[in-house]
């Protein structure tokens, strides 16, 4: 019985493990159909495609809702409009409307947000956004001057800190789901 207890407990805290780099601090909600933007959207061509990140955010125009993608391998920006009522579903994208999602070559699909971490801590507000930096292998702030690693998120040059801020992120080979 006691073994039973133990081994169930150590379940819960791995899961719980697995969870805790997650983060809950800004709402994210962000649900996207490739089988609607076939390649070569940039969103959808990331995915599964190592070292290849997408900046997102959204907007509404005129009661459509707009993404902007900006990617790490050319910085050139693209218009998506969700026009279908399948994509009419809210959106939330983190502290500042932004996520980041891509393909880490350590970690496979993996989302975070847009903002410098530690400036939405040590400066308060939410407006630290990040730019693509050497080749897109980093997010630079040009605030605190930080640059983060895009593979793990972790600082990799600046001062020491935070890490970026992580989403849940799930891609079943048609929807891609970022949420916490």
């Amino acid at each position: 019985m006691k073994r039973l207890l133990v081994i169930g407990l150590c379940a819960v805290l791995m899961a719980c493990g697995a969870e805790s780099n997650i983060s809950h601090e800004y709402q994210c909600y962000f649900v996207f159909d490739t089988t609607l933007h076939p390649l070569p959207c940039q969103l959808t061509s990331v995915l599964g495609n190592p070292g290849l990140f997408v900046k997102v955010e959204s907007n509404m125009v005129q009661g459509v809702r707009h993404l902007k993608t900006t990617p790490n391998y050319d910085a050139a920006p693209e218009d998506i409009m969700l026009r279908n009522e399948r994509e009419k579903t809210r959106c939330d994208l983190g502290a500042n409307n932004c996520i980041i999602v891509g393909v880490s070559s350590f970690n496979g699909l993996v989302a975070y947000d847009g903002q410098c971490a530690n400036c939405l801590v040590e400066k308060g507000g939410t407006n630290y956004p990040l730019t693509w930096q050497n080749n897109g292998t980093q997010l630079h702030c040009a605030k605190c001057g930080r640059s983060y690693d895009v593979n793990n998120g972790v600082v990799a040059s600046g001062t020491s800190g935070r890490s970026l801020l992580m989403y849940a992120v799930a891609f079943d080979g048609s929807i891609l789901r970022v949420y916490n």
